[in-house]
């Protein structure tokens, strides 16, 4: 587990108020559910005798989308063909490899297709785990009308109290109606409320402006988010759930009894 608070004083005093959480709030894309998207492209890249371990093109995607969270907030994930290409000379950039039209043309023909998203190895153990321990669970998400069928895909659905997608609502993270109309209807205040997402510049933007805490999830340490000195990180989902039993200090509920 990883708490990123470089001796921030605000970002300590964070840890500590999360104390009196009992509602969990989480984002969709990479924080509960992912793409194979790395296969597929280490795939097209051998397709132009380009050879790339997992390990570079995952690490690349990941600056990549963190690049994208920070520069174009609000751009990533959605359908544009200009941002895409965009996309791609950054994701090219950060592998070194120099931009060919005909390998972008064949990655954006990929990214056309319905993505397969999958939830993550940790997530329904974590959900599970959660519901058993007496905390409602959320999902606030920025995302298409795709939203419920990939949580029934995936097997989210069934451990979330209450849904929020942007599509639906006709509002967008980080906007603080759309955080402000979850509460609502799961009758919760924001001292009760933890966000879980992976991207700073819409789901803890825009938590706080609610007064509600929140986590990031970033797999790769500080990495792509060496400019965040002021929030939680961890490493993933599950990191989550294993501070539950040990500390009940990153998200413990006011109804447990901490000496268990």
């Amino acid at each position: 587990m990883i708490i990123n608070c470089d001796g921030n004083t605000s970002c300590r005093r964070r840890v500590l108020i999360l104390i009196s959480v009992n509602f969990i709030w989480f984002d969709l894309g990479y924080t509960l559910v992912y793409m194979e998207r790395e296969t597929h492209y280490q795939q097209v890249l051998k397709d132009y005798n380009v050879e790339m371990s997992m390990e570079e093109i995952t690490l690349a995607f990941h600056l990549a989308d963190k690049f994208f969270m920070r520069e174009h907030p609000g751009v990533l994930g959605k359908k544009d063909g200009n941002c895409t290409e965009h996309y791609h000379r950054i994701l090219h950039g950060y592998l070194g490899i120099d931009v060919v039209p005909q390998l972008t043309n064949k990655l954006s023909s990929k990214q056309k297709q319905r993505p397969q998203w999958k939830a993550f190895d940790a997530t329904i153990p974590v959900l599970q785990q959660l519901k058993e321990d007496g905390y409602g669970i959320g999902l606030i998400s920025n995302w298409d009308l795709t939203a419920r069928d990939v949580l029934k895909e995936t097997g989210i659905l069934p451990y979330l109290d209450h849904v929020v997608v942007s599509s639906e609502v006709s509002i967008e993270k980080p906007d603080k109606r759309i955080f402000e109309y979850a509460m609502s209807q799961a009758g919760v205040l924001p001292e009760e409320c933890l966000y879980v997402g992976d991207n700073y510049y819409d789901d803890v933007i825009g938590s706080r402006k609610v007064s509600m805490e929140s986590v990031v999830i970033n797999p790769f340490a500080s990495q792509g988010i060496e400019e965040l000195t002021d929030v939680i990180v961890i490493s993933n989902i599950k990191d989550l759930y294993t501070a539950l039993p040990a500390t009940k200090v990153l998200i413990g509920a006011n109804n447990h009894d901490t000496n268990q």
